[in-house]
């Protein structure tokens, strides 16, 4: 039988988070740097990334946070505010690029694990669709605008480097639906330690935090596990980390591109007014990849969604 607090959490996390507007997140701490143009000196990083050697692909990128690009003409006084939310959480999609049997068949596992644990759902652009997302094989890299901001919007996902791992398909989307990078939260601080004497010279803005109060964790706690965090030597100058837990128990486990953690799924589900949704992965354990199995165990303790739960639930019967 679920905890009592697991029952009310849809309640819960909808009174802790009404959905008011269609704003999704405030993307002001980027500032003018989140406005670039496809880079072809990140495609030739690409073109050698080796997964068991350099880590994630889009730690390669020469964007802001490594692959978050926005057009210039979203730009208001060189800064972009925000973005927002899809409506009904349906993301119109087309396949720009030419992709092999193999890569399409990520993007869609990618689609597919989208429906089953949110109520996010991608679908093939119509006519009829204004607002919709492009996904492009363009020798640029991995990267992603953050949030719906209008009209034809570009993900990139240059194959193989970015299809080779589902997560990696999983991350642009996350960012393209209105997420950040998991460190780049205000209390980061409070779980990581950046080790700034190993970060490239020129990419320790990467590195910037989001102000207090201006982006949301959905009631979830900061997410070691997320499909959104660095992995620990992201642009390191000397193969040394850069990103260091202070939980022990995540040294070298941050930067998992397999699938989303339960973290994620709530957060997602949280943003979109569903999170009822959760309740169907609420007894699953890990990471989950796939509609039937996870990867690894991990205590309730640790496990974001009965933290977010617990303390919800604290909140309300206080």
């Amino acid at each position: 039988m679920f905890p009592l607090y697991i029952l009310f959490l849809p309640t819960l996390l909808v009174a802790a988070f009404p959905l008011n507007d269609d704003f999704a997140v405030d993307l002001s701490y980027l500032g003018e740097r989140a406005f670039s143009k496809p880079d072809p000196k990140t495609g030739e990083k690409l073109d050698s990334w080796n997964e068991t050697e350099h880590g994630n692909p889009e730690e390669l990128g020469e964007y802001a946070e490594g692959d978050i690009v926005f057009p210039k003409q979203t730009s208001r006084n060189g800064m972009v505010a925000g973005t927002l939310r899809w409506p009904n959480g349906e993301v119109p999609y087309e396949i720009a690029g030419l992709y092999s049997a193999k890569d399409l068949d990520v993007i869609k596992k990618a689609m597919d694990i989208y429906k089953k644990y949110t109520c996010i759902s991608f679908r093939p652009r119509q006519g009829r669709d204004r607002d919709y997302i492009s996904i492009a094989n363009g020798r640029t890299g991995c990267w992603s605008s953050v949030g719906r901001i209008g009209g034809k919007q570009q993900v990139n996902l240059q194959s193989p480097s970015c299809t080779t791992k589902l997560g990696t398909a999983l991350h642009e989307l996350m960012h393209a639906i209105g997420f950040l990078h998991e460190q780049s939260r205000y209390e980061r601080d409070e779980y990581i330690t950046v080790a700034w004497n190993n970060i490239k010279r020129g990419h320790e803005n990467n590195f910037d935090k989001a102000e207090k109060g201006s982006t949301n964790g959905y009631g979830v706690n900061y997410d070691y596990r997320s499909v959104m965090h660095y992995s620990s030597k992201a642009f390191s100058a000397n193969g040394q980390p850069t990103l260091i837990p202070k939980d022990k128990r995540y040294v070298d486990r941050i930067g998992q591109r397999d699938g989303f953690s339960r973290g994620d799924i709530t957060k997602i589900n949280a943003m979109y007014n569903c999170p009822e949704k959760t309740l169907e992965i609420v007894n699953r354990t890990g990471t989950i990849t796939n509609a039937t199995n996870a990867h690894e165990n991990e205590s309730e303790q640790s496990n974001p969604l009965l933290s977010a739960a617990a303390g919800l639930f604290s909140l309300f019967m206080h």
